[in-house]
């Protein structure tokens, strides 16, 4: 009896990858800040906590300036509370996520701005949370 060989499958191709995107994110960056739209907060910094996300590619990226640096997240940041008084959490966070879509690379930015003070000692902290995506 003789054996019929099966046919061999070609190998298959190795699968194409792409990066669809990263993210670059500072987590409870801590500063002072003048903000605040109510009497008792004007002329007093107090402190904001702060979270950022960035969507960027970064496939291939081998050396610092190939990537988005979160170093220029936190300069953006304090930055915005050097500027001065700001009544609104969402005004500091819009600029913030402004500043980071500056750099071409970042598609979306999602800027977390809470006021651990804020309704202490009832809660733990108030803020505002917003993206904004290039379009």
């Amino acid at each position: 009896m003789s054996v019929i060989p099966l046919p061999q499958e070609p190998a298959a191709p190795e699968p194409q990858v792409r990066t669809v995107t990263s993210k670059v994110f500072v987590r409870g960056l801590k500063l002072d800040a003048e903000i605040g739209a109510y009497a008792h907060e004007q002329g007093r910094t107090q402190p904001l906590i702060i979270d950022v996300e960035l969507d960027a590619p970064v496939a291939g990226a081998l050396e610092l300036p190939d990537v988005v640096n979160y170093e220029k997240v936190v300069k953006a940041a304090k930055a915005i509370a050097a500027e001065g008084h700001i009544d609104l959490v969402e005004t500091f966070a819009e600029r913030l996520a402004r500043a980071c879509l500056a750099d071409p690379r970042v598609t979306c930015a999602r800027v977390r701005v809470e006021k651990p003070m804020a309704l202490a000692p009832d809660a733990d902290a108030a803020g505002v949370e917003l993206t904004l995506v290039k379009g």
